[in-house]
C-alpha cells in the first residue's frame, strides 16, 4: 500500500485554523494511513500560540475521543510539539501526569531572553528576529546561532526526543544568506557536533516541509547539506508538513521524498500499528507493508 502519514499538525487549540476533526476528515479523504496531532505544548509564560494550561486536558481528551471514533478508518495518534526551555520542563511534565502521549516532537523556538525577561522567539517575524539578534546578541549572528545549537544539544541530552522538529530553524530568515553562509566552518562544526549526538541517542530528525510550501523555499528543514550528512550517519528521518490547516496536511511531501531520494535516503519512519517502522518512500508516497491474508 502506498500512502502518506503526517505527525506534525496544529489545530485551533494552539495556532491552527480549525478543530481537530476537520484534519481527520481530510486525512481520510486523502487516503492517509496514519495521522498525528502535535499541538504546541503549554509553556510557563503567556504566548499567543501555545495550548493554554487550562485547555491542555481538553485537547488530550478530544484527540483520544477521535482516535476511538475513527479507528476503523484511520490510525490517529496523540502527540505534542514541546518547546525545550532549560530548567522549566517540569511545568509541562506536571500537566501531563497521567496522560501518556503516543509520541512527541521537541523543538527550539525560544533562544534566551531580552533584558526585560521576555523570551526571544525566533519563529515569528523578521522584525522580532532582528530585535532579538540586536538586543540579546549585539547583532552577532554567529553568537546567536551557536547558542541555538547549544540549546538543541542540551535538549537532546536532557529530553532524548523521539522526534527533533525543524532542526535548523535558526536559518528561517536567512534568505539570500543575509545573515550567514551555511558552509562556514564554525556553522558546519555546530551541525556536526549535534548530528553526532543525535546518532548516539537514536532520535529521529523531522524533514519539515512548511518553509517549502508556505514561503517558497527550495530547501527544507533541515537543509540539503545537513540531510546529506544525516544519510551518511544513518540517522532515521520522518517527513512532516507542520500543517496549520487541513488543506496543508500533505503539502510538500512528494517534494520532500524526492529531496531525500536524491540524497540517498530511501526510507522514512512512520508510526503505524502503534510502533515506529522504517518504510520505503518515493514521490508517490510511503510504501507500507500490509499483512498477508
Amino acid at each position: 500500500m502506498i500512502s502518506w502519514a503526517n505527525y506534525h499538525s496544529h489545530t485551533q487549540y494552539c495556532d491552527g485554523a480549525t478543530l481537530p476533526e476537520a484534519y481527520v476528515e481530510e486525512a481520510i479523504r486523502q487516503g492517509f494511513v496514519a495521522y498525528g496531532f502535535s499541538g504546541h505544548a503549554s509553556v510557563p509564560f503567556a504566548t499567543e500560540w501555545c495550548i493554554p494550561d487550562a485547555r491542555l486536558a481538553q485537547y488530550l481528551q478530544e484527540i483520544c475521543k477521535l482516535k476511538e471514533q475513527y479507528h476503523r478508518q484511520i490510525q490517529l495518534y496523540l502527540g505534542l510539539e514541546i518547546d525545550y526551555l532549560p530548567g522549566q520542563m517540569d511545568h509541562l511534565k506536571r500537566l501531563l501526569h497521567g496522560h501518556p502521549l503516543d509520541y512527541s516532537i521537541h523543538s527550539i523556538h525560544f533562544v534566551d531572553s531580552f533584558d526585560d525577561g521576555r523570551r526571544w522567539n525566533i519563529d515569528t517575524s523578521r522584525e522580532e528576529f532582528d530585535a532579538g539578534l540586536q538586543g540579546i546578541f549585539h547583532n552577532n549572528f554567529r553568537m546567536a546561532a551557536t547558542r541555538f545549537w547549544e540549546l538543541t544539544r542540551q535538549m537532546i541530552r536532557e529530553e532524548t526526543p523521539r522526534i527533533i522538529g525543524h532542526l535548523d530553524k535558526i536559518k528561517m530568515f536567512n534568505t539570500n544568506r543575509c545573515y550567514f553562509d551555511e558552509n562556514e566552518s564554525w556553522y558546519r562544526n555546530q551541525v556536526e557536533e549535534t548530528l553526532q549526538l543525535i546518532q548516539k541517542t537514536g532520535s529521529m530528525v523531522e524533514i519539515n516541509t512548511r518553509g517549502y510550501y508556505r514561503y517558497g523555499q527550495s530547501d527544507l528543514y533541515p537543509g540539503r547539506a545537513i540531510v546529506s550528512r544525516i544519510a551518511e550517519l544513518g540517522i532515521p528521518v520522518v517527513i512532516n508538513s507542520d500543517c496549520h490547516a487541513p488543506n496543508e496536511i500533505s503539502n510538500g511531501m512528494p517534494y520532500a521524498a524526492q529531496f531525500l531520494n536524491e540524497l540517498n535516503i530511501h526510507k522514512v519512519m512512520i508510526l503505524h500499528d502503534g510502533i515506529w517502522k522504517s518504510c520505503p518512500v518515493s514521490e508517490k508516497g510511503i510504501e507500507i507493508a500490509t499483512p498477508k491474508a
